[in-house]
């Protein structure tokens, strides 16, 4: 049982009449000063002087000679011999029991209780179950703390609390039983303990429980359901109870006279929809509790239709499974009401408001499966009735996890209903005195509430609150905000947890001496003021949990053909080409397909990695710029940097056949090993710590963040993590003269008049080229010629370069998607196949982009040791000296490339360490002069990576040789468009047969088309 609420306990301190009570107890007190009285302390032989001092204003008593002190519980507690809850039961409960205690008793252990049993201990065990259960629904009435547990729960219903008598063990029958060593007390608590409700340990057994009869056929109570409504239970402790023994009665018995049942996994959840007017419904007691006694019922009352509201987990979709198979076997007609995952019905409910609607949705929405004929149409399923839906309108509930209201300020909070409930029972639910059912509280839209800065205002005529620092809560749990009152020039200012009963005290206290206003005026406003901001607070709670990725637009029909048309165009490539040149990327032809292709390549399973690298200023951003652009907002994420651990949280979803891109490499270092384990593996996971917000303890938490994703850097570094660097296709900008000089002619183009015309069309062609990649869906992609491709294995990094290399092809495949006919395999599924075209322009682009990664100077530097032998050939002619006397400075060097000093540096240090070139000559006073210790006359290194020659692949398989954009030339065969079953094409018979005599042609053709897996005119 939760300790006796503060609130609680001062309420009892001070509404005890102290000297009245220490005098029931024979004590005699005479006057002591102004304020305080004296007797003779009880608590020890007191007889000669009187050191006993009762101060009645401050609520104490303390004794000068023996110490002993305390408040008014702690004097019943001590004088009676009895324990602390007891004496505040005892004081809580008032009337004669509390003032007529024994007389110098002394301080031995009572065993006589002092309160009286809510029992007839002669009854029958009937008698005495009814008794204890009606002793319990008091105890809730009395019980906020139960009431709000209630209430948060949505479940705090005047004629639900009345129906079903829903009660709460506060631990209290105990108090007001007799001990076991007392005449009749060992009898009565043996016949508890048999009915299950008390523990051999003499505890209560749903101690701390909210506690829910449920009555069997002859009207007895068949069974007990029990739910703790404290959070930090002790490990062990079990949230849910019922009585021990075998599960006995059916609740709300009378839904089974109806021709539908709404059926739930628990207590709550039934419950949950009875209050929300769906009064139909009942429940099992657990997955595994769907008794024989129900199952009989539903079939002896002849329900037609069963609604399984089960919980939305593997153990509630086992147990609907189970039961749905079990009722339609006998002609019940099942559905299965689908929760968003891991919620119930009640969690659900308290979720998404209104929670009558909320739940007629899910009704609605219900899955058919199985029974009497065909699923019937879902309009008017499991409506609550007019009368009852009516009555929802009328009830608010507080959702779960907010902010609990203390009984004083829900008074005012539920005087706002225009129909005041006048049952007792839903006054207890509100927390509303008798007497305060006439006042009206003045309802106030979310306007009232005015953001001004970083402040919020609330004005209720002359009255003017400011809140400041709502933001910096994240739940409802709690809102510790600063407030000011102002009225007039009178004003008062304080920060305090705005959710906290004792702070709302003290503010309504305080403010009402700053500003001379009453103290109910005072409360009523901060009622008002709470609900304004609990609004605000959910509504920026909902939208910061909003997930960050955007929904895709719909396309327009016009749209969607013009994107279409443009993927089926035979020279797909060049129009592409055309479109980066009118968006204003000029050049870079193979960077630019490179890029586009890997980003298209988020839709395969393994995607391709790019990272563009050059000196600064070269235009690596724009070209990453330009080929983002033509990608959906919704498939790409871009960020300037990133910290180390910000990629595993980012979603489960929010980066599946995405783009990342990263605009500095040097931004994403400290989160380089989670990129890197993002393009190998295609998942993150990590496990950190976190707060249970159930439990508030830490524990575990597993985030899961699932590729495949394509990754898009830039950098301008020279040396690159080798780690990264292998995983990626390395892109360098085009830093000649001749670039230079084009971007500088289309940057004067974009002054003109032609110029500024292009700038309006370009928004239209990048909207094309968005909807034309919104046209392309993940396919896999077989590629008939794999096994005959060749790739360099010199080296052990190449095991990486070939699967670029064939995720290459698959890309530049897919892309031509809407070319190919989508074949389907029983095994794998639909499939598109690689054309030797798709093969020929791989081939064209992999020595470029993979060449790179193989060649041990990067890029730059490359291109540095060609200037350096441009210079020294230049050098050898004009001055007619061997290549070892064609000394060159840097500033030579800087002059002849244009670059900067420390670029010039930093290049050249590499080719010495490489020993490419070395110093001869430059001291002190003396300019350094380089040598180029290699061929100045042999040409530049291209890395070879051993492919294939297209050409000898088509002499291999005979097939006829395509125009440069897919179209065949020399056959009159074209692809249909539409999908086939595939067959293996018979590879061996292809193999045995020389495809280039007029023999193999012949016997080639004589095969069915699918068993050679080519077109007949190709072999004709």
């Amino acid at each position: 049982m939760p300790r006796i609420p503060d609130e609680d306990i001062e309420r009892v301190k001070r509404g005890t009449d102290l000297i009245a009570l220490v005098r029931s107890r024979g004590i005699e007190l005479d006057k002591h000063g102004s304020k305080d009285w004296i007797g003779c302390c009880p608590f020890h032989d007191d007889q000669h002087k009187p050191n006993f001092i009762v101060s009645p204003a401050k609520g104490l008593f303390h004794c000068m000679a023996c110490g002993a002190a305390g408040n008014p519980i702690q004097f019943v507690e001590k004088f009676d011999g009895i324990s602390f809850r007891h004496a505040f039961e005892l004081l809580n409960e008032g009337g004669a029991a509390a003032f007529s205690g024994p007389r110098n008793q002394g301080v031995k252990n009572a065993s006589i209780p002092r309160l009286p049993p809510p029992f007839d201990p002669d009854g029958t065990d009937a008698d005495l179950m009814r008794q204890v259960i009606e002793y319990y629904h008091q105890r809730l009435l009395k019980t906020p703390a139960a009431l709000d547990y209630l209430r948060g729960r949505g479940l705090c219903h005047d004629e639900a609390l009345e129906k079903f008598r829903l009660g709460f063990a506060d631990r209290s029958l105990g108090l007001r039983i007799p001990d076991s060593t007392r005449k009749g007390g060992d009898a009565i608590r043996t016949r508890l303990q048999n009915l299950g409700l008390v523990r051999e340990s003499g505890h209560e057994h749903f101690n701390g429980s909210v506690v829910l009869p449920i009555f069997a056929a002859a009207g007895e109570v068949g069974e007990m359901y029990g739910r703790k409504i404290t959070v930090n239970l002790r490990k062990g402790t079990p949230n849910h109870l019922y009585l021990p023994g075998p599960h006995e009665g059916i609740w709300n018995v009378d839904a089974l006279n109806e021709p539908e049942v709404i059926l739930c996994e628990a207590a709550f959840d039934a419950l949950t929809f009875w209050v929300n007017g769906f009064k139909n419904v009942t429940f099992i007691y657990g997955t595994e509790g769907f008794t024989d006694e129900l199952f009989d019922a539903i079939l002896q009352r002849r329900v037609k239709r069963v609604r399984l509201a089960y919980d939305a987990d593997e153990a509630g979709n086992r147990a609907a499974a189970r039961d749905a198979e079990r009722l339609t076997a006998h002609g019940v007609e099942v559905f299965r009401v689908k929760f968003p995952w891991g919620m119930d019905a009640n969690e659900y409910a308290c979720k998404v408001q209104p929670a009558a609607k909320a739940l007629q949705t899910v009704l609605s929405a219900a899955e058919w499966v199985g029974g009497r004929g065909q699923p019937p149409s879902p309009e008017g399923s499991g409506e609550p009735r007019k009368s009852e839906a009516r009555g929802q309108q009328d009830e608010t509930h507080t959702c779960a996890g907010a902010p609990v209201l203390s009984s004083s300020l829900a008074a005012e909070l539920a005087a706002d209903e225009k129909k005041p409930l006048p049952d007792r029972v839903t006054l207890a639910c509100q927390g509303v005195a008798m007497g305060e059912q006439g006042r009206s509280l003045e309802r106030l839209g979310p306007s009232a509430l005015l953001r001004t800065g970083e402040y919020h205002f609330l004005k209720l005529g002359p009255r003017e609150y400011r809140v400041g620092g709502l933001e910096k809560n994240n739940s409802l749990e709690a809102m510790k905000i600063s407030l000011r009152i102002r009225c007039g020039e009178n004003f008062h200012l304080d920060s305090f947890d705005l959710t906290q009963d004792q702070n709302r005290r003290r503010f309504v206290e305080r403010a009402s001496e700053e500003t001379r206003l009453e103290k109910e005026l005072i409360k009523r406003d901060l009622g008002k003021l709470l609900l304004l901001l609990e609004e605000e607070q959910t509504a920026r709670i909902a939208a910061a949990l909003e997930p960050a990725g955007r929904p895709a637009p719909t396309m327009t029909q016009e749209e969607t053909v013009e994107a279409l048309a443009f993927l089926k165009s035979p020279d797909l490539l060049k129009k592409l080409g055309e479109v980066f040149e009118a968006c204003g990327l000029v050049g870079e032809e193979t960077n630019r397909l490179a890029a586009y292709l890997a980003c298209t390549s988020r839709k395969l399973g393994h995607p391709l990695a790019v990272i563009i690298q050059s000196t600064s200023a070269a235009g690596k951003s724009t070209l990453m710029e330009a080929v983002l652009s033509m990608f959906p907002e919704e498939e790409r994420v871009k960020y300037s940097a990133m910290t180390g651990q910000s990629l595993y949280y980012l979603g489960e979803t929010n980066l599946k056949h995405k783009i990342l891109a990263i605009v500095e490499e040097e931004g994403a270092e400290k989160a380089s090993y989670a990129l890197k384990l993002l393009q190998s593996e295609g998942e993150l996971t990590i496990a950190s710590t976190g707060k249970d917000p159930a439990t508030g303890r830490m524990v575990t938490q597993e985030y899961h963040v699932e590729g495949p994703v394509m990754i898009f850097l830039t950098t301008t570094a020279v040396e690159i993590d080798e780690e990264l660097l292998n995983r990626c296709l390395i892109l360098t900008v085009d830093e000649s003269r001749e670039q230079t000089e084009r971007i500088h002619t289309l940057q004067r183009k974009a002054r003109t008049l032609e110029g500024l015309r292009l700038k309006k069309r370009r928004q239209t062609l990048l909207a094309l080229m968005r909807n034309v990649q919104r046209l392309l869906r993940p396919l896999d992609v077989m590629n008939s010629w794999a096994d005959q491709l060749t790739f360099t294995a010199d080296r052990t990094r190449t095991r990486r370069d070939h699967e670029k290399y064939l995720t290459l092809i698959d890309a530049i495949a897919l892309l031509h998607q809407h070319q190919r006919p989508v074949e389907r395999d029983p095994e794998s599924g639909e499939f598109i196949r690689v054309t030797i075209e798709d093969i020929a322009l791989a081939n064209r682009l992999a020595p470029e982009l993979l060449g790179r990664t193989l060649d041990e100077l990067p890029p730059q530097t490359r291109r540095l040791l060609e200037t350096v032998k441009s210079l020294v050939k230049a050098l050898r002619k004009e001055r007619v000296v061997e290549q070892t006397l064609a000394l060159f400075s840097r500033r030579d060097l800087q002059a002849a490339c244009g670059w900067s000093y420390s670029q010039v540096k930093r290049h050249l240090l590499r080719l010495q360490e490489l020993e490419y070139i070395a110093p001869r000559f430059g001291r002190m006073g003396a300019v350094l002069k380089y040598e180029l210790l290699i061929d100045a006359d042999e040409p530049g290194e291209t890395a070879h990576i051993g492919l294939l020659d297209v050409a000898k692949l088509r002499a291999r398989t005979a097939v006829p040789r395509r125009s440069s954009e897919g179209a065949e030339t020399g056959t009159t065969a074209t692809w249909t468009g539409q999908e086939a079953t595939w067959t293996p094409p018979c590879q061996n018979a292809m193999a045995r047969l020389e495809p280039t005599t007029p023999e193999t042609c012949a016997n080639l053709a004589a095969l069915p088309e699918r068993e050679s897996g080519l077109p007949v005119a190709a072999l004709s």
